[in-house]
């Protein structure tokens, strides 16, 4: 089972005093980029694996999908995002998504922000993922890039003139990491880029877009704390094709 780090209290307190907690996807430095790549939702069946707090699922809904399903693992953020959900289209379910199985051909879109890093078995989930997309349904993803979860020991360091760095450790060995953010002990997964793109080539979906994110300057001119995430990409996006 998937480490259900977002049902520790300490973990969940610390959660959702972030932006993208606070102000949803205006809050997510990414989603714009993200948002590009969504198709038309409009009369679409939608599915949000690791929904969260349902920040995408009531976007959907205002976007005039004709049904939402966001689906995960934790209690605590159920809680709130049914709490916080009036739309009538949107429904919630309580999965881990290592053994969810979506119905097979039924989704437009299946959507996933920031939760397949979490997860051991995710050639199994992408095969449940491509199975319940129609023909021409989308997949749009992201998840920690692989620069970043690559190290054993993620954290910024410095190189000789000041400058911030990100070492990159052990690239080519994937698997468990375990990291100290937010809460100590949380378990991700370490994949390359190549394993990412090759399991959705496996599986015959069509590569539709792939962006290695970082903040524009527009964005760094907001915030210029983000000036040292200019140095590697945060995040991976992705959004592929069922033929």
């Amino acid at each position: 089972m998937t480490q259900n780090i977002y049902d520790d209290a300490g973990f969940f307190q610390n959660y959702s005093q972030l932006p993208r907690s606070l102000r949803g996807l205006d809050g997510a430095p990414e989603w714009q980029a993200l948002r590009a790549l969504l198709p038309p939702l409009a009369g679409a069946s939608v599915l949000d694996l690791g929904c969260g707090f349902g920040w995408f699922c009531r976007f959907a809904a205002s976007e005039g999908a004709a049904e939402v399903v966001g689906v995960d693992v934790s209690e605590r953020m159920l809680a709130r995002a049914k709490a916080e959900t009036s739309a009538a289209s949107v429904r919630y379910e309580q999965a881990d998504l290592e053994t969810y199985e979506p119905p097979a051909g039924h989704f437009d879109l299946i959507y996933s922000s920031l939760a397949f890093h979490y997860l051991a078995e995710l050639p199994a989930v992408f095969a449940r993922v491509q199975r319940a997309l129609k023909p021409g349904g989308c997949f749009v993803f992201s998840v920690e890039h692989p620069i970043m979860t690559a190290p054993r020991h993620q954290g910024w360091s410095q190189d000789e003139s000041g400058l911030p760095v990100w070492p990159v450790g052990a690239y080519l060995d994937e698997g468990r990491r375990v990291t100290d953010w937010l809460a100590d002990g949380v378990v991700k997964q370490h994949r390359t880029l190549a394993t990412y793109l090759n399991l959705l080539v496996g599986l015959g979906l069509y590569l539709r877009h792939v962006e290695e994110w970082g903040p524009t300057p527009e964005q760094i001119a907001a915030e210029p704390d983000w000036a040292r995430e200019r140095e590697r990409p945060a995040f991976l996006l992705i959004a592929a094709e069922r033929a």
